[in-house]
C-alpha cells in the first residue's frame, strides 16, 4: 500500500508539474533591473538615473506636501469606506481628472461629450484604450519614432498592428515636422494615431500650436483618429493649461479624441498606478 501511495503521490506530481513546464519565465524589466542593481551597489558616490521619479537630495523618494495632506485628510474622513466603486471609477475623480485635462469649463463638459473612466495608471488606461479600439475602431496605430519603450508593447497585447511616423531629427535635434506630416498625409483613412500631448517620451520635443493646428487639418482631411497619451502634464511648460494646447486645439478643429492621462509623473503617485482614460 505505501508503494501504491508513492505512485500515486509521483503521477500527480507529474500531472500537476507538466501543467506549466511550457511556460517560460519572463525576462526582467531592463530599467527596473537597472535599479535594483543600483539599490545592490555599496558604492557611496552611485547616482540613480534610469527610473523617472522624485527624489530629495539624498536621493530618496519625495513626496509631495500635498499629497501628504490629502493622505491625511482622506485617513481623517469617517465618511470614506472601502466600497466597491462603479465600474466607472470614483465619480469625483473622474470629475477632477477631466477638468484638469481639458480645463474646467470647457464647452466639451459643459456639453457632456466627454466619457471618463478611472484606470490603472498611464499603462492601464492604453491598455483599456486600445481594447476599446480593438472592439469598436479596429485599425493600425500610428506611433512616433522613437516613442515609449512600452508603447508597441500594449498596442500588440491588445491585437493591433503598429505602424510609425517620423519623428525625430537627429541632425537638427528637433522634430522632423515635415516627415510627420507626410507619413500621416499618406495615412490610411480611419488609423488611430499615437500622440505624446506634451513632454514627448523619449525626445521632449513638441510641435508648436501652429504645428498641432496644421496637424489637425491632416487629421480631418484624412479622418484620422488622435489618441493622446499625456504622462507628463505640466512638465514641459511648467503650465498645465499651456501643456493641455494640443488637446485644446484637436477639440476646436471638431475632432473626436482619445486620451490617456497618468498622475505617476506629476503627482509622484507612481504605486498608487492612478490614471484616467
Amino acid at each position: 500500500m505505501e508503494r501504491l501511495s508513492q505512485i500515486r503521490d509521483q503521477l500527480i506530481k507529474n500531472e500537476t508539474g507538466a501543467t506549466f513546464e511550457h511556460i517560460k519565465e519572463a525576462p526582467p524589466d531592463a530599467i527596473f533591473g537597472i535599479s535594483m542593481a543600483y539599490k545592490a551597489d555599496k558604492d557611496p558616490k552611485k547616482v540613480d538615473v534610469c527610473v523617472g521619479a522624485y527624489r530629495d537630495n539624498d536621493g530618496k523618494p519625495y513626496i509631495f506636501k500635498c499629497v501628504r495632506d490629502a493622505q491625511q485628510e482622506i485617513a481623517d474622513d469617517p465618511s470614506i469606506n472601502k466600497e466597491y466603486l462603479p465600474i466607472d471609477g470614483h465619480a469625483g475623480f473622474r470629475t477632477v481628472a477631466r477638468d484638469l485635462l481639458f480645463g474646467e469649463g470647457h464647452p466639451a463638459i459643459k456639453e457632456e461629450r466627454i466619457a471618463t473612466a478611472q484606470t490603472l495608471s498611464g499603462t492601464g488606461s492604453l491598455r483599456l484604450g486600445f481594447e476599446f479600439i480593438k472592439r469598436h475602431l479596429p485599425s493600425d496605430v500610428y506611433v512616433s519614432n522613437p516613442t515609449w519603450a512600452n508603447h508597441q508593447n500594449v498596442i500588440k497585447n491588445a491585437g493591433l498592428g503598429v505602424k510609425n511616423y517620423p519623428y525625430w531629427d537627429p541632425s537638427t535635434k528637433g522634430l522632423n515636422f515635415k516627415g510627420m506630416c507626410e507619413a500621416l498625409d499618406n495615412a490610411k483613412a480611419g488609423s488611430i494615431v499615437l500622440l505624446h500631448s506634451c513632454a514627448h517620451n523619449p525626445t521632449g520635443v513638441d510641435p508648436t500650436p501652429d504645428q498641432w493646428r496644421q496637424l489637425a487639418q491632416i487629421f480631418k482631411k484624412r479622418e484620422l483618429v488622435p489618441y493622446f497619451d499625456t504622462a507628463y502634464h505640466g512638465f514641459a511648460s511648467g503650465d498645465v493649461n499651456k501643456d493641455r494646447q494640443s488637446i485644446l486645439i484637436f477639440l476646436e478643429e471638431g475632432l473626436n479624441l482619445l486620451a490617456s492621462y497618468s498622475f505617476a509623473k506629476n503627482f509622484g503617485l507612481y504605486g498608487e498606478r492612478i490614471g484616467a482614460l
